[in-house]
C-alpha cells in the first residue's frame, strides 16, 4: 500500500477542520477495499486547543506521540491501515481501515496505555465501499485545487516571488473532442479577459486540451478564488480544469 500524504482545510458539518489523509491509497483502492472492510476511529479531546479548535505547539508533541503509538500498535497486531486524521473543534480523530476486529481491544490497550489523562473514545463499523475515505477524507475538485495552489505558491515564494505582483498566469483545461461546448467556453474565457494560447495534445486520442492566460496575482486567497471560478465555468462547459503555472516574479 502506497504512502502519500496530503493536508488541507475543509468544512465538516459547518466547522473548519484540518484533514490529513493518505492519498496514495486511492491508487490501490479497488484491490484493497475488500481486504480492509471496516472503518475504525480513535478520538481524543485536546487539553488546550487554540481558538480555532486546532493543536497548539505545546500540545502537538503529545498528540504526535499518540499517533505514533497507534501506528506502532497497528503494525504489532497487523490489524489494519492508518488512512487519515481530522483535527476539528478541539478534537483529533484518527481513522483506520481494519482487516479484522477480534483483537481491537488488544490494539487499544497497547496503544493507549500512556494516555490515561486524555478523554478518548473509539469504535468501528462496516464500510466495505470505503465511503468514509471517499466522502470525509478525500478532497473534491476544489479542495484538491487548494492543495495544488498552495504548493505552487510555496515554491514561488521559496524562489523569491512576492506573490502580490500581477503576472501572466497560464491555465490548462481538457475536454472530450466530441463536445459541442468548446467554442462557447472559449467565448466565456475571452469575455473574462483571458487570452487563448494554444491547443494541447493528450495521450488519450479522444481528448484534447487548451491553454489560456491572464494577468493576475498569485496571493493565496486570490488564486484560490480564481481557480474556483475557473473550475465552475469549465465544468459547466463539459471540460476539466488542469491547473496553472507562473514564472517567478521578484519585486
Amino acid at each position: 500500500m502506497q504512502e502519500y500524504w496530503e493536508n488541507y482545510f475543509k468544512y465538516i458539518d459547518g466547522i473548519l477542520s484540518l484533514v490529513q489523509f493518505n492519498a496514495g491509497i486511492s491508487i490501490e483502492l479497488d484491490e484493497i477495499k475488500t481486504i480492509y472492510p471496516t472503518i475504525a476511529f480513535v478520538k481524543t479531546t485536546l487539553k488546550e486547543p487554540n481558538k480555532n479548535g486546532f493543536l497548539t505547539k505545546d500540545e502537538e508533541p503529545e498528540i504526535l506521540f499518540l499517533e505514533d503509538k497507534l501506528e506502532a500498535a497497528l503494525i504489532k497486531f497487523r490489524i489494519g491501515k492508518y488512512v487519515g486524521r481530522i483535527i476539528s473543534n478541539g478534537e483529533v480523530t484518527f481513522l483506520y481501515y481494519l482487516q479484522f476486529t477480534y483483537n481491537w481491544n488488544d490494539f487499544l490497550n497497547y496503544a493507549l496505555d500512556e494516555f490515561e489523562d486524555y478523554n478518548i473514545t473509539q469504535g468501528f463499523s462496516d464500510d466495505i465501499n470505503w465511503n468514509y475515505y471517499h466522502k470525509l477524507l478525500y478532497p473534491n475538485s476544489k479542495e484538491w485545487q487548494i492543495i495544488q495552489n498552495h504548493k505552487a505558491c510555496d515554491r514561488l515564494q521559496q524562489s523569491g516571488d512576492s506573490l502580490k505582483i500581477s503576472r501572466a498566469i497560464e491555465h490548462k483545461l481538457y475536454f472530450d473532442k466530441t463536445t459541442k461546448q468548446k467554442d462557447k467556453l472559449i467565448e466565456v474565457l475571452q469575455k473574462d479577459g483571458f487570452k487563448i494560447k494554444k491547443n494541447i495534445t493528450h495521450p488519450t486520442k479522444d481528448v484534447e486540451g487548451l491553454s489560456f492566460y491572464r494577468k493576475d496575482s498569485v496571493e493565496y486567497e486570490n488564486i484560490d478564488k480564481l481557480t474556483f471560478y475557473l473550475i465552475d465555468i469549465i465544468e459547466q462547459h463539459e471540460a476539466l480544469y488542469d491547473g496553472w503555472e507562473s514564472s517567478v516574479i521578484k519585486s
